[in-house]
């Protein structure tokens, strides 16, 4: 494993993120001679889509699936590229004269770039309702986090709730895995459809209707589906039901473990902290960056590639990674030999039809998003929404502001989990847009880092003079 030691104090390019993205952009670049290094905070590579790829214990291949161990020949070439591929390193600090911070067993070091691209992928959607913070309620994302790393799948009564293409992937999986899944609790609106079928065509062409179609079926023949508008999870120390409602008609269902999911949205908090201009996309509900036809951002030598730049899948991902890698090669090193371009978009746009119709159909509903009354908004700081809805009203214009009045955003996950909710409420009350509300300034830590990896940092002979004086 490589120490925080054994880095150079810069390289030409640094890759942050080890998924499809990442991983395309760094062996690309590598193989053109331009020195890189990536960095990624889980134990080994893959990102979510390709979660360890390298080390999982699941054989079967059917049971993940072959799109799943396709990963592994990007695994591959990264390794054989010769880019310096560095695991549990936490990335909390970019800014915009590309110096990245970092954290490695501990240890932290200030690493200087000439170009930075960012892959850092997608987040799963907050999907706030009354109960999701009982012991037994996660999401879809961690239980399949769960059978790719360790092979584990749901053993007791079991039941999924949400909207997406994951949830049906998961359900998939698990049962070919031999898990349990008692229900489905559909929270797709159908009035989604509306919108949705001026895309179908693009969408009947693309790689994922087929799939789609194919994971339907084998889901539905083996698990009830109820389309729902209202769910909620109950429980004493532990989720004992899930409680859902359609058409004014209240049902109970005794659970275990209840699996929630809304579709993924990109993870903007590093590309935000390094100052990347960000956009509301009311397709997504969410914000993404600005960027160029090469995935370069608002700062100069920045980039931001993969689902961070907008959600597309995994596929596309890959060759987002590349295009980001090519510009950053010509800009280092414009005598190297890269690979045809115009191939590579003309392989991201077969890969990115059909996306509207996915975006679309699977566009959560607001009351899913926008929660009422004692339902939390905030875990980390536990603010609930009727506390967020209040503050609006009185006069709090925005999430940053909310910080002072709630400390909304200010835990742990710095925002990660509640800032698409915080900034959807304080709209709705204000009567204003997403856009116009805005999203939490973000500001170095971007993770949470101890006192001591920040003490672990080399001191400069500069800093050792002035203190020696």
């Amino acid at each position: 494993m490589t120490a925080a030691s054994d880095l150079a104090p810069s390289y030409d390019l640094v890759v942050i993120g080890g998924g499809p993205a990442g991983l395309a952009a760094a062996s690309l670049a590598a193989r053109a001679g331009v020195s890189t290094v990536l960095f990624d905070e889980n134990p080994g590579v893959g990102g979510q889509i390709y979660r360890a790829i390298t080390t999982t214990p699941v054989a079967d291949r059917a049971v993940l699936g072959e799109d799943y161990w396709a990963g592994a020949e990007l695994a591959s070439e990264a390794k054989a590229s010769g880019a310096l591929i560095v695991n549990g390193a936490t990335v909390w600090s970019l800014d915009p004269q590309k110096i990245v911070g970092v954290s490695i067993a501990g240890k932290a070091r200030m690493i200087e770039a000439k170009h930075v691209i960012i892959a850092t992928g997608s987040q799963e959607r907050p999907f706030p309702i009354p109960g999701w913070t009982l012991p037994g309620v996660m999401t879809a994302g961690g239980a399949q986090t769960a059978l790719k790393a360790q092979g584990l799948v749901p053993s007791g009564r079991t039941v999924m709730a949400g909207t997406g293409p994951l949830l049906w992937l998961l359900a998939a999986q698990t049962l070919r895995a031999g898990g349990r899944i008692d229900a489905i609790l559909d929270t797709t609106p159908w009035r989604n459809w509306l919108q949705a079928l001026v895309h179908l065509p693009d969408f009947a062409l693309s790689p994922y209707f087929a799939k789609g179609l194919a994971l339907l079926r084998e889901v539905k023949a083996k698990v009830p589906v109820h389309r729902i508008d209202r769910v909620g999870a109950v429980g004493k120390e532990k989720l004992s039901e899930v409680v859902f409602a359609s058409g004014g008609r209240e049902r109970r269902l005794p659970a275990d473990l209840l699996l929630l999911h809304q579709g993924v949205v990109p993870n903007v908090n590093l590309a935000n902290a390094a100052g990347v201009e960000h956009v509301w996309n009311d397709r997504q509900l969410c914000f993404v960056p600005v960027l160029d036809a090469d995935f370069g951002s608002s700062v100069p030598g920045i980039a931001v590639t993969g689902d961070g730049a907008g959600i597309a899948g995994g596929t596309a991902a890959a060759e987002r990674g590349r295009i980001a890698a090519i510009a950053a090669v010509r800009a280092l090193r414009p005598e190297a030999t890269l690979p045809d371009t115009q191939a590579i978009r003309q392989k991201l746009q077969r890969e990115e039809m059909g996306r509207a119709f996915l975006d679309w159909l699977n566009r959560p509903a607001e009351s899913f998003r926008q929660p009422e009354g004692e339902t939390l908004a905030c875990r980390c700081e536990e603010v609930t929404a009727k506390q967020v809805r209040d503050m609006a009203r009185i006069g709090c214009e925005g999430p940053n502001q909310m910080k002072a009045f709630l400390r909304c955003g200010m835990g742990p996950c710095q925002g990660r989990l509640c800032g698409l909710t915080v900034t959807e409420l304080i709209a709705a009350e204000r009567k204003m847009t997403p856009a116009e509300v805005g999203y939490y300034r973000l500001r170095p830590p971007v993770k949470p880092i101890t006192l001591a990896e920040l003490a672990s940092l080399p001191i400069s002979e500069a800093e050792r003079k002035a203190v020696e004086r």
